[in-house]
């Protein structure tokens, strides 16, 4: 018998996903609002606030979120790759009064937050769930400690307090579920350290699959990893048969 993945809904319309580099946040907010498009009864927007990392952006998964019916707001352009905090004017109008849920993926660590400093006050609207995304296999967060520093430095940096955690410990290509069960008995120590509950626990849909019942308390959230590495994306040739003929290049 296996452990039943399921979509861990949040009543909050506005949904943050912080983290550490590594930590995995941007897969999880990608994979969210892919999550929330599925019901069609309300739309769905992701804001791209990740200065910090050049390839693991929501933006890299605009075309795959725009297909399922997800609005992405990002910096276009040759701005679309630039690592400054870019602020287009229309997100503070979509955190304030959008309607449907928005997700907004925020760049690693401290930094990274810093960008949400100058609109806190729009959070404070309608309210909001503030998410630290852990990956206990990441240097800065592997032990309760190093955790709770983590939470406090962005929480300071954004001027907004966390209101859960995400347990999302992995090793890409060689998380196990010892793996992913080391780092939820991380997330709830620090939760109770911190006083903030473990909102969902997401882990890769191949290793959920793995999972025995009873062994996670919290809800768990099965991904499809939507980011690639550079190295991992490969441009293949793939037959077509146009009234000219030739190839097609399609990217995989």
């Amino acid at each position: 018998m296996m452990i039943q993945a399921s979509f861990a809904a949040l009543d909050k319309r506005v949904i943050v996903f912080a983290g550490a580099y590594g930590s995995g946040k941007t897969e999880v907010a990608v994979n969210y609002a892919l999550g929330l498009a599925i019901s069609p009864s309300q739309p769905v927007s992701i804001i791209d606030l990740d200065i910090i990392n050049p390839y693991f952006r929501s933006r890299e998964a605009a075309w795959e979120l725009e297909a399922q019916g997800v609005r992405v707001i990002s910096p276009h352009g040759e701005m679309g790759y630039a690592d400054l905090p870019i602020i287009l004017p229309e997100i503070r109008g979509v955190i304030e009064k959008s309607a449907g849920k928005v997700i907004v993926d925020v760049g690693g660590d401290d930094v990274g937050a810093r960008v949400l400093s100058s609109m806190a006050d729009a959070f404070m609207v309608n309210g909001y769930e503030f998410l630290i995304v852990l990956n206990a296999k990441r240097p800065f967060t592997s032990d309760v400690s190093g955790s709770l520093k983590m939470i406090r430095d962005i929480e300071m940096s954004a001027r907004l307090k966390f209101t859960g955690i995400v347990s999302n410990t992995h090793l890409i290509g060689e998380t196990t579920t010892r793996t992913v069960i080391e780092g939820c008995k991380l997330a709830e120590e620090v939760g109770k350290a911190a006083k903030i509950p473990v909102a969902f626990v997401s882990v890769v849909a191949e290793v959920a699959k793995q999972l025995a019942p009873d062994v996670i308390k919290a809800p768990v959230f099965a991904l499809k990893r939507q980011l690639l590495k550079p190295w991992e994306e490969k441009v293949k040739a793939v037959r077509s048969f146009p009234k000219n003929g030739g190839l097609v290049l399609c990217r995989v």
